[in-house]
């Protein structure tokens, strides 16, 4: 087992202090915080190879266009990707997710057609299938979930038919951390003959992932919440059906050739990634990469439910507190969305940071869930491997410290 106190002394920001208290932060869910390797890695590149990669012949060029492909590389092994040509970069999640609606989704979804999503999806994997149902004359098909958080699977069973054309999901929920069985929902979508994209945003940082296993058309998720720079997300897309879909943006890289009569697109995966490229920050996610790879994804997920178990038992003791999504910590991750009774989630997040803790409250870019949960917002802590039991206890006793605060200033 790794020894996750000595983890800490990587992450240079986590000897802050907040309000004069030292910073415990439990806002992963949002992002990560960075290793000392990726902060080194950017510093690296910008004071001894800064250059444009793909097409340049000096030896700054080659050694950037190297640091560039070598983090496609390890990310197409860490996912257990077929080949490096299935790995596409993007800004974002976000702006993954919208090349499959544009590229894919506009060329194959009709009138009649049904996409099927979850209750729980992030606004990024819910309002772009939205609106190409709307614009298709498609429907888009909820599963909701059962009582105790988790997919109604058996819902899940009859509303994947042959009318549906793909099932877009969830890998962890960013509220309530609820776990999706991805083999089952894939092999739903597979059997009805619908294409499977994974939404694994909050997953892929967290759990073993491997798209052979899940067998998902399409796998997105962002390097900022696994520890790399901001501004770099993956797209993940079976070989196959990258070559079919057209490009969504055109010019620099992703063109073969040019003449005044036609223009040819590049091969995979340049012909998806126009313009010069992020180039500094998707060496650094590579770097990213090389850190979870070396403490291993297992030890990572057994850490985290650790955390969760332990968060889960001292919380679930409070008399007016209430936790939504699964009480069981082995059905979910690192995440835990609740509230107080009569005290609202943003004030709960004021007063915990005054404490030198950093949560979230809101709704979490989920606000169709929040309907469904019959709330406005939640407050939310989640988890990552540098967070320890420790800081759980003083986040349980600030919890309780901050309930009564809160309950003195409303009586009075």
């Amino acid at each position: 087992m790794k020894n996750w106190k000595q983890v800490r002394a990587d992450f240079p920001i986590l000897d802050r202090k907040i309000e004069g208290k030292p910073l415990i932060y439990l806002d992963n869910a949002a992002t990560s915080q960075k290793p000392l390797q990726v902060i080194n890695a950017l510093k690296n590149y910008y004071e001894n190879y800064n250059s444009n990669i793909h097409r340049g012949l000096h030896t700054m060029s080659e050694e950037a266009t190297l640091a560039y492909e070598g983090a496609r590389e390890r990310i197409a092994r860490f996912i257990d990707a077929a080949s490096e040509r299935e790995i596409i970069f993007t800004r974002n999640a976000t702006e993954a997710i919208n090349i499959v609606v544009e590229s894919w989704g506009k060329h194959n979804i009709q009138a009649g057609d049904e996409i099927v999503i979850t209750a729980m999806e992030h606004h990024s994997n819910f309002v772009p299938w939205q609106k190409l149902a709307e614009d298709k004359g498609a429907k888009l098909v909820y599963i909701e979930l059962a009582e105790d958080g988790n997919l109604d699977y058996q819902m899940a069973e009859r509303l994947i038919t042959n009318r549906t054309k793909i099932v877009a999901v969830t890998q962890m929920s960013n509220v309530m951390g609820t776990v999706v069985d991805l083999q089952k929902l894939g092999s739903l979508a597979h059997l009805n003959g619908a294409k499977f994209l994974v939404d694994g945003a909050q997953g892929v940082p967290h759990l073993p992932t491997s798209v052979r296993e899940s067998d998902c058309d399409f796998l997105v998720f962002s390097l900022h919440k696994m520890l790399g720079p901001t501004g770099v997300g993956v797209l993940y897309g079976k070989e196959e059906l990258l070559d079919l879909m057209p490009p969504m943006l055109y010019g620099g890289d992703m063109i073969s050739s040019v003449t005044r009569e036609k223009t040819t697109v590049n091969e995979l995966p340049w012909k998806f990634e126009a313009g010069t490229p992020n180039i500094a920050d998707v060496i650094a996610s590579g770097v990213a990469i090389d850190y979870l790879l070396a403490l291993g994804m297992e030890n990572v997920r057994a850490h985290e439910l650790d955390l969760t178990r332990h968060a889960m038992d001292l919380m679930l003791k409070l008399p007016s507190i209430k936790i939504y999504g699964p009480q069981n910590p082995e059905l979910k991750g690192g995440v835990i969305s609740f509230n107080y009774e009569g005290v609202h989630p943003h004030d709960m997040g004021q007063i915990l940071n005054e404490s030198g803790i950093a949560i979230r409250a809101g709704h979490h870019c989920c606000q169709p869930l929040m309907k469904t949960l019959g709330v406005m917002g939640t407050a939310r802590a989640s988890f990552y491997i540098y967070n320890t039991k420790e800081e759980i206890d003083f986040f349980v006793e600030a919890l309780i410290k901050a309930e009564k605060v809160l309950n003195y200033v409303a009586c009075r």
